[in-house]
């Protein structure tokens, strides 16, 4: 269990805008520990052995779950699975008597998707149990962008002064706001690059450069985190085609090959491979997004080991 000198300013995990950068290098150093655990033989610690954790997905949901639910397991909470669409949500139940029934069941902890912004800031106020977001709409994503980060760290040594380039959907995803404001919190430079369709208008109030050329994008960054499209949550069509958008922003080896400097490939995922990013890209040695798989496990151990000590 690691040892702690500081805690969590926030008493929820809601969204990175919420942390301060104390708290979010604690996370990342906490993660350190947990990723050590997480490659020995023995695979579990006691940490949360009286928590119980809801995981309540009101939106489809493989990688992140699953991340979540090892990590509960890791740290030998107890967990409830709770998937909405096969919910009394459906018949017309809200979100709030939801949570609440479950809740009933003595629930320390709810790690909660949902569809529409800020439900997890509306949940914090109305129940007495400890939320963590697990992605609200097109708005946060904060265990992401957490692991994005200590993937970086664990690839530079620090996050502090590197050039990170987000390309792709920035409009409709929810990573591209928790990476921003994550890794400028930490001292990177943040560029996002995309058509402009694609780009929301107040981007410039976060201090981000805009990039609409992926070439330049690519020769300026040390990491390009490539974004998929977010077909699902477009309700216009803000590009052509996915052949027209991938000529124009996807990334393939020729590419790569071809920049001045070696980068740092990641993807948020599931990848649409031959459009954001060739598999050729995917599986090269530049690319780190196994890497990210992995360490979203121990990072996510990391916020719920965190968020459970305030309650001792």
């Amino acid at each position: 269990m690691p040892e702690q000198a500081h805690r969590l300013s926030s008493k929820h995990l809601l969204g990175i805008k919420d942390l301060n950068t104390k708290d979010i290098e604690l996370i990342l150093e906490t993660a350190d520990t947990f990723k050590d655990v997480i490659n020995r033989p023995i695979k579990k610690v006691p940490s949360l052995r009286d928590i119980t954790i809801a995981n309540i997905f009101f939106e489809n949901s493989t990688r992140t779950k699953l991340s979540f639910e090892l990590a509960q397991k890791r740290l030998s909470a107890d967990v409830i699975n709770f998937a909405a669409s096969s919910s009394s949500v459906s018949k017309g139940e809200t979100l709030i008597d939801t949570v609440n029934n479950i809740l009933s069941m003595k629930v320390d902890m709810v790690v909660m998707r949902h569809p529409y912004a800020g439900a997890g800031v509306f949940l914090s106020k109305h129940i007495n149990a400890q939320i963590v977001n697990a992605g609200d709409g097109a708005h946060e994503h904060p265990t992401q962008a957490l692991l994005d980060a200590f993937s970086i760290k664990e690839k530079y040594g620090d996050v502090a002064g590197k050039k990170v380039v987000i390309v792709g959907d920035i409009l409709h995803s929810r990573v591209a706001l928790s990476n921003i404001l994550c890794l400028q919190k930490l001292g990177a430079e943040v560029k996002v690059c995309g058509p402009t369709t694609l780009i929301p208008k107040y981007i410039h109030t976060l201090g981000v450069k805009v990039e609409h050329n992926l070439r330049k994008a690519l020769n300026w960054c040390d990491v390009a985190n490539m974004l998929r499209i977010q077909l699902e949550r477009q309700d216009i069509k803000y590009f052509p085609s996915l052949r027209e958008y991938s000529m124009m922003y996807g990334l393939n080896k020729q590419i790569l090959d071809s920049l001045d400097k070696e980068i740092t490939i990641m993807h948020p995922g599931p990848i649409n491979r031959g459009v954001e990013i060739t598999s050729d890209v995917a599986d090269s040695k530049q690319s780190i997004i196994l890497d990210q798989v992995e360490n979203g496990v121990a990072v996510r151990m990391a916020v719920l080991y965190l968020l459970a000590s305030q309650k001792q």
